[in-house]
């Protein structure tokens, strides 16, 4: 790993003004992928950071067991199960990350005789403890303690970094089986990291810093320790743009990059509500009823079995979408000159003499603007999405410290989506609502706890 530590490490913790990676933000990050016990399909993360790589798995893992498990009781798993079911996610992000099967996968763990012993977890955070002893390469962790979240103190940046060994393999099954052996290690001390590490030299660290585009700034933020969007966006769609809407844009004549497909899992953000950002169709509209969600500081997921919401995009959501491709400042509105434009792009009639006709209709009073909810009422009066009344969802937050008791456990509710035009008493505004509203400007959440969860 020698000669790509710096490469890598530039990449991921470089900091402007210079100096070394903070004590504090590293260890926060040296934790495994665990199960929490009392949500056996929930991942736990014990200090904020790493959620940035800790959600993203979680959503693919909730995928997988939600869709393509057999068993119906998806949140019960014995411990082989946890084991597979992680260990086959982590291969598909793998497999989706990595630019030229051709190049092959690489894997990062522990150099011989380099991995610490795991031990059991406390209820203290920051109390977990390793030995720096060498273990056999392969070795299991003993079976009655369960894989620590934090390095011991003295296994600082520089010698975490020392004791790294890449291999590569070359094709999906012996990825797949790789991955499997290496389950021990994703568990244990430093697991998260490790992954990380997989993933990017799997991409490639040259082809990750073309779609950044702005490398100056690391994947991990030196300050507060979060994770960047093109990290997120790295895992979720395989590709480490910088942006979340739909393809490529032009800008003061740079062409900035974004999402360019479908994919599994989604992402909505609070920040989408606030207006710094718009994300696009292609991760609102995942093949799979899963959203990763984002606040200003932290990233959840929250997930439904219904998979209508992912079905075929209705007439009235297409036009919903075109309408705001002409309104990039989401105003919900555009000026009426592009009324014309919108038209042709949804395939109406747009004869000069039509659309003069609907503007006047829908801008009585010639205030020169179209409004969305008017649009839509007037081309797509009583269309049916194809969503139910109502549907059960849940909502993942994978801090201790952000769950009721402290338990990691999925908080349950009833969504209802509703159309504008729908008249009812609404239920509290949330920050998870916000968030969701971004996809469903209607929706309402009744939870069946006292208090919503919480996106932080």
């Amino acid at each position: 790993m020698s000669e790509l530590n710096k490469e890598l490490v530039d990449l991921v913790w470089w900091r402007p003004s210079g100096g070394g990676v903070s004590a504090s933000i590293f260890r926060r990050w040296t934790q495994g992928f665990v199960f929490s016990e009392h949500e056996h399909t929930a991942l736990e993360q014990f200090e904020g950071g790493p959620c940035a790589v800790i959600a993203p798995v979680q959503a693919f893992l909730l995928k997988n067991v939600l869709f393509n498990r057999e068993s119906s009781n998806w949140r019960k798993m014995s411990e082989e199960e946890q084991k597979t079911a992680l260990c086959s996610t982590l291969s598909e992000i793998l497999e989706s990350a990595c630019s030229s099967p051709s190049t092959g996968f690489c894997l990062v763990s522990w150099a011989k005789g380099q991995s610490p012993h795991t031990s059991t977890h406390t209820n203290t955070q920051t109390q977990s403890q390793t030995q720096d002893m060498p273990e056999p390469e392969g070795s299991q962790p003993p079976q009655e303690q369960q894989p620590t979240a934090l390095a011991a103190e003295d296994l600082g940046f520089e010698r975490f970094h020392s004791a790294l060994h890449k291999r590569t393999v070359t094709s999906v099954s012996d990825l797949r089986e790789e991955v499997l052996s290496l389950c021990h290690t994703w568990r244990g001390c430093c697991g998260v990291l490790l992954f990380l590490y997989s993933v990017i030299l799997t991409k490639g660290i040259e082809n990750i810093r073309n779609e950044i585009q702005d490398t100056v700034d690391p994947l991990i933020d030196p300050v507060h320790g979060h994770g960047s969007q093109s990290l997120v966006n790295l895992l979720i769609s395989g590709h480490a743009v910088s942006n979340v809407w739909d393809g490529d844009r032009e800008c003061s004549g740079m062409k900035l990059h974004g999402i360019h497909k479908q994919t599994s899992v989604g992402f909505l953000t609070l920040m989408e509500s606030l207006r710094y950002c718009k994300v696009g169709t292609f991760l609102k509209s995942p093949k799979f009823p899963i959203w990763i969600l984002g606040s200003e500081t932290h990233l959840s997921v929250f997930f439904t079995k219904e998979m209508s919401l992912v079905g075929r995009e209705s007439p009235s959501e297409q036009a919903r979408r075109v309408f705001q491709s002409f309104d990039p400042e989401d105003n919900g509105f555009i000026p009426d000159s592009l009324l014309e434009d919108v038209m042709k792009a949804l395939d109406l009639v747009s004869e000069p003499e039509y659309v003069s006709l609907v503007k006047s209709k829908l801008d009585p009073e010639s205030l020169g603007i179209i409004l969305l909810g008017p649009f839509l009422l007037e081309f797509f009066p009583d269309q049916d999405s194809g969503i139910p009344d109502s549907f059960p969802v849940y909502h993942y937050n994978g801090l201790k410290q952000s769950n009721h008791k402290e338990r990691v456990e999925y908080v349950e509710g009833t969504a209802l989506v509703l159309g504008f035009e729908d008249p009812m008493v609404r239920t509290d505004d949330t920050p998870v609502k916000r968030c969701l509203q971004t996809k469903w400007p209607y929706i309402e959440l009744l939870w069946t706890t006292d208090r919503s969860p919480s996106l932080n």
